[in-house]
């Protein structure tokens, strides 16, 4: 059983409380200013609730706190927890700004106690790619194009997927606007067919040597059904487009994979309604620790999340996602905005960052 607390009531905290439950670990104490709201998470998680972060640490001892809370609010908190020698696992991002990143690291980056909760690369499919690439199959990455999500997460995809470091990087980027039927957002569904304006965000990720990311994303796309997701990984040997393998058998002989998924419960499979498996041809890429928890792949990229962030405050287990490499890929993130801002490409290096 993982300990850990929650400062605030961000939508992302309801995610950490559900998965707390659903795998028997136990959420100490929620930081909330509210004591209405703190009510609220009393009355519905049976979690005791404190109105600051002092008298949380003062009551109870947790493993490590989550941050959920305002980007504009979380580099303080993680400030205050960093002064009270307590491991962090911050929400994205750790910091809205340049400046704000620039002060967080001269404040925290040295501790060495601060995580961040960068859930997308441990997703199922993310990981079945990542293990591709690993294995060789396409041979080195060279190109990478995220269409699913937006800013430093899809940043953190691109660089993880193409095996690439921070400095330097020229961006380059343009944005569009056009209409599209408006979509289901955090609220739900629309109830009538209406056309919205929506921004589309393309930009380019030089990092030399051969090596590029392609950023599109268009806003809303990570729940619009009228805007799908699209990974693409582009290797010396091959690519991956999606779940389809691409690669070649022999100096003649192409030939195609898929990424399948292997769901309990379809039919009259009894094992309960979970993702067990992805797998490519005879081989397993990734296999679910939870199962058969009923949880989606998103729950799953989170519980990954803490089940590593307490893997790592025992010493018994990698970084999940450093501080350091937030600040860098939210740098990034900061890059294509300019970029587009300015229609003139941006150079992103280590001297920057320290300006």
């Amino acid at each position: 059983m993982t300990e850990f607390a929650i400062v605030g009531r961000g939508w992302r905290a309801d995610f950490y409380l559900r998965l707390a439950r659903e795998l028997a670990h136990d959420v100490v104490g929620v930081v909330t200013r509210s004591p209405e709201r703190g009510h609220e998470v009393e009355r519905a998680w049976d979690v005791p609730t404190y109105r600051s972060v002092a008298k949380l640490l003062a009551a109870t001892e947790p493993r490590f706190v989550v941050t959920s809370v305002a980007k504009s609010a979380n580099p303080d908190v993680i400030r205050e927890l960093v002064d009270r020698g307590t491991p962090v696992l911050a929400e994205t991002p750790p910091a809205p700004t340049l400046d704000s990143l620039r002060e967080l690291w001269a404040t925290a980056g040295e501790s060495g106690l601060v995580q961040v909760a960068e859930q997308y690369p441990f997703q199922p499919m993310h990981m079945a790619r990542q293990e591709l690439v690993r294995r060789g199959l396409i041979g080195t990455p060279t190109s990478v194009e995220v269409s699913s999500t937006h800013d430093y997460h899809a940043v953190a995809l691109i660089r993880g997927l193409l095996g690439v470091g921070f400095s330097p990087i020229e961006v380059a980027g343009r944005r569009f606007t056009s209409q599209l039927l408006r979509g289901p957002d955090r609220s739900g569904w629309p109830s009538a067919d209406e056309l919205v304006e929506t921004q589309q965000t393309v930009a380019t990720l030089d990092f030399g040597s051969g090596r590029m990311g392609l950023y599109d994303f268009t806003y809303n796309q990570w729940w619009h059904p009228l805007r799908t997701h699209r990974h693409v990984v582009r290797g010396t040997h091959g690519e991956i487009v999606d779940d389809r393998v691409m690669r070649m058998a022999d100096v003649r002989s192409p030939v195609l994979s898929r990424i399948e998924r292997r769901q309990a419960g379809v039919d009259s499979n009894l094992e309960g309604f979970a993702l067990d498996t992805l797998s490519v041809d005879a081989g397993v890429l990734w296999r679910n620790p939870y199962f058969p928890k009923r949880l989606s792949d998103e729950e799953i990229a989170i519980a990954t999340c803490l089940d590593r962030m307490a893997a790592w405050t025992q010493h018994d287990g990698p970084a999940p996602y450093p501080l350091a490499e937030a600040c860098q890929d939210q740098l990034i993130a900061l890059a294509i905005a300019q970029a587009c801002d300015t229609g003139q490409p941006v150079t992103t290096t280590e001297e920057a960052w320290a300006a």
